[in-house]
């Protein structure tokens, strides 16, 4: 059992937060596709035992993030673009459905909002600063949601997304300048501004598909981070670090 905050809230357990932050890692690329995990380099960079690392990577492997192959070892699991594509549709399917919804006197009051949102992104923009534009990239999606009423379906978006949010850091690291990403959610913000929200669901939809474009030029220029679709036997190589 969890243990519980002053105030009565439960705190994480170790596992959960072992668990927590290699997916993280996983997600931010600090362990990149491919890379080898070591149970021990792990819980000495943790601070855990080996329990709770071992525990989180075997749920990993049950959300397709880690991959297990006996006698070899523990290796963060490839791309793979059909599961990037069905995250995809599931965030799509939900954030347009929700911006056809948009109350009128929530664009009122938070539309103002949204611009700093906006303001906040184009500073990232200048300074390179991609994790901090993911961040804001976040609060964005979720703060449209809001704007109808359905804040609370980000958590079933965020849950669908874990391997949509690693080609999109790809997308930021290697393909995709800041700016352009800004100028889209700007259109959206313009077309939910001046009530038009046919407009505004375009725009978002084609904003939420330009990964599959991303996916493909990643791909080509860096295949070893993508699964081919055929099972594969990994060589073990450097041990990836949290640090």
């Amino acid at each position: 059992m969890a243990d519980e905050t002053p105030t009565g809230g439960p705190l994480l357990s170790v596992r959960d937060r072992t668990l927590d932050t290699i997916r993280r890692g996983i997600i931010t690329l600090k362990l990149r596709p491919g890379s080898a995990l070591s149970e021990n380099e792990l819980a000495a960079e943790l601070g855990v035992s080996r329990t709770p690392v071992r525990e989180s990577l075997l749920l990993l492997r049950e959300e397709g993030m880690v991959q297990v192959y006996p006698q070899v070892g523990s290796f963060v699991s490839l791309v793979d673009p059909e599961r990037v594509k069905q995250a995809q549709f599931v965030r799509e399917a939900i954030e347009c459905a929700s911006l056809t919804q948009v109350d009128p006197h929530a664009v009122r009051e938070r539309i103002g909002g949204l611009r700093a949102i906006l303001d906040a992104q184009k500073k990232t923009a200048q300074t390179g600063d991609h994790d901090r534009f993911f961040e804001l990239d976040e609060e964005f999606h979720r703060a449209l949601l809001a704007l109808a009423g359905h804040e609370s379906a980000w958590g079933t978006v965020n849950a669908a997304k874990a391997h949509l949010d690693r080609a999109r850091r790809l997308s930021l690291i290697d393909t995709r300048p800041i700016g352009d990403l800004i100028d889209q959610h700007a259109e959206v913000v313009d077309a939910i501004e001046v009530a038009d929200p046919a407009g505004a669901v375009d725009a978002l939809r084609s904003h939420l598909r330009a990964v599959f474009d991303d996916v493909e030029r990643i791909r080509a220029a860096s295949p070893e981070y993508f699964s081919n679709g055929r099972p594969s036997r990994p060589i073990r190589r450097t041990v990836a670090s949290l640090e």
